[in-house]
């Protein structure tokens, strides 16, 4: 880096990528800023610089001492260790050292005391929610919110006929030819863990799994507007259920609160559904396959007179992009109820099922919501009461 370049940065002020700092004497401290900066896509911390952008002026001697307190904040007081680069800069009152940081590809790292800092603005936050440290174990691919175990929910609460069916169907033989216990079974099968099923199996084979995850269902309501109204609406439901049957529903609630419309067929043919029902299956099963799970909240399906919403809990996982899951790009945030999934739905995976519901449907738009952690579809409508929109 040139002097140019750090006196324009440093004209620019701290921001969540440089973080300014008039020196370090405490490796802890030091450690805090490696572990918030590697949690969060990585940035620059430029030791010599105070908080005022004034330069505070390193000696030769202060970089000696730094090299060796970065190189031990880095390898003992960072867990996992990282490995930043160092870099010295001349400034107009001495040295500047420059520690650029890149991002963890180990997420979620720690100090020495176990704390977990990311990022807030130009500053930094210990992580304390629950939620938020399981989502930073769930983007490392350490955990899914599928594997989680549903207090409760053992053998018996499994819809024993209908898993039956499932495995003759799948496997070809009968569970009773398989010599094994059910649980063990169900865990051989990733569905249970220690005598509990996990979300995975709840939502696949439970009879009622609403009882113990009440939030993981699809609220499903048709207006007659363009706009949310707490009172005037079409219809309404909340659909319960495996997640079969909520699929199905949620299918059947759509369908029958949009157009069929005859297109080239004869006046007295059915019609076909005025968005493509392939479209339709695409982008509901993937709101029900790659929700995040940690999140307890609803799937939220809206009808209105111009567009349909499908908003899943969850924003995109680790580096995908809009632009990426057109393309095909996919990352699995569920492995175990995808993998299930292909055999009792029509899901396909491979990341397929977006760039199928463009092509049936072009008018079909995504929002990554990443303060809000949700995702949004919005289908538009051409067809409403007999009339095309323009």
């Amino acid at each position: 880096m040139e002097t140019a370049e750090l006196l324009e940065i440093i004209a620019r002020g701290e921001d969540g990528k440089h973080q300014f700092k008039a020196n370090f004497t405490n490796v802890n401290s030091l450690a805090a800023e490696l572990v918030a900066l590697s949690n969060s896509g990585g940035g620059t911390i430029f030791v010599g610089v105070s908080d005022d952008g004034s330069f505070a002026g390193l000696t030769y001697e202060d970089i000696r001492r730094l090299n060796q307190l970065v190189s031990n904040a880095a390898s003992q007081s960072v867990r996992p260790p990282v490995n930043p680069q160092t870099e010295n800069v001349s400034a107009p009152r001495g040295l500047v050292m420059v520690v650029t940081v890149p991002s963890g590809v180990s997420k979620p790292y720690m100090d020495n005391s176990g704390a977990i800092w990311v990022k807030s603005a130009s500053d930094k936050r210990k992580v304390t929610s629950r939620e938020e440290i399981q989502r930073m174990y769930q983007s490392a691919g350490l955990i899914h919110g599928d594997a989680i175990p549903v207090s409760g929910l053992t053998v018996a609460d499994l819809d024993i006929d209908y898993f039956k069916d499932f495995f003759l169907k799948t496997f070809g033989d009968p569970i009773e030819a398989q010599d094994l216990p059910l649980p063990i079974l169900l865990e051989n099968m990733n569905l249970m863990q220690d005598g509990v099923l996990n979300v995975s199996g709840a939502l696949l084979f439970a009879k009622n799994p609403s009882f113990r995850l009440p939030v993981f269902l699809v609220k499903a309501v048709s207006y007659p507007g363009t706009q949310i109204h707490e009172e005037e609406y079409i219809d309404s439901q909340d659909i319960t259920g495996k997640i079969a049957d909520i699929y199905y529903k949620s299918m059947s609630f759509v369908l029958g609160n949009i157009k069929q419309v005859q297109r080239n067929q004869g006046v007295n043919s059915p019609g076909e559904s005025e968005i493509p029902r392939i479209a339709l299956e695409e982008l509901i099963i993937n709101a029900l396959i790659h929700r995040d799970y940690f999140v307890s909240a609803p799937v939220r399906l809206f009808i209105f007179q111009d567009r349909i919403e499908i908003i899943s809990p969850g924003h995109l996982p680790n580096n995908l992009t809009i632009e990426n899951i057109k393309r095909g790009n996919s990352n699995i945030r569920n492995p175990i109820l995808a993998s299930y999934a292909t055999r009792i739905l029509p899901y396909r995976g491979l990341g397929s099922g977006i760039i199928r519901a463009l092509k049936a449907y072009p008018e079909i738009e995504f929002e990554d919501d990443q303060d809000g952690s949700q995702f949004k579809v919005v289908i538009k409508r051409k067809y409403t009461y007999g009339e095309v929109i323009q």
